[in-house]
């Protein structure tokens, strides 16, 4: 039975529609929404060490993670049992991390959908949940 469902969030379409996907499958069930600051965003990597503005480019980050959460919690049906929670880090890792260490029946995430070269060059966040993670995970296109 699915009780307690992970659906990370970025503020894009595809992670609106995993949200609606979800609370419509399962209605009853807990639902924690995910944002994850990606530090690479700020030009950090280990090599280089932390990149000057670090400390404004982080809290700019953490309000629109903030932000991202508030509105994403928003659209939610009044009775839905909602938690919200920002980590930092790769989005996928990260996402399999939460999703394992914190004990979800199951992991909704939205795709973009990309193809080809565009899909080589950005990368899947979708593709390695899906790949790495222990805990069943559903995809949203």
């Amino acid at each position: 039975m699915i009780r307690r469902i992970l659906i990370p969030v970025d503020g894009s379409p595809p992670s609106k529609r995993a949200v609606e996907f979800a609370v419509d499958e399962w209605p009853d069930a807990e639902f924690t929404l995910l944002h994850v600051i990606n530090p690479v965003e700020a030009g950090y990597s280990p090599s280089a060490g932390v990149p000057s503005g670090a400390e404004e480019w982080y809290e700019g980050a953490r309000a629109e993670s903030e932000s991202i959460l508030t509105g994403t919690a928003s659209e939610f049906p009044p009775e839905a049992t909602i938690e919200t929670t920002s980590e930092v880090g790769r989005p996928s890792q990260t996402i399999v991390e939460v999703a394992e260490e914190e004990g979800f029946d199951l992991v909704v995430v939205g795709s973009h959908g990309r193809k080809g070269v565009s899909r080589i060059l950005l990368g899947s966040v979708a593709e390695s949940v899906v790949r790495n993670s222990t805990v069943p995970v559903t995809v949203v296109r």
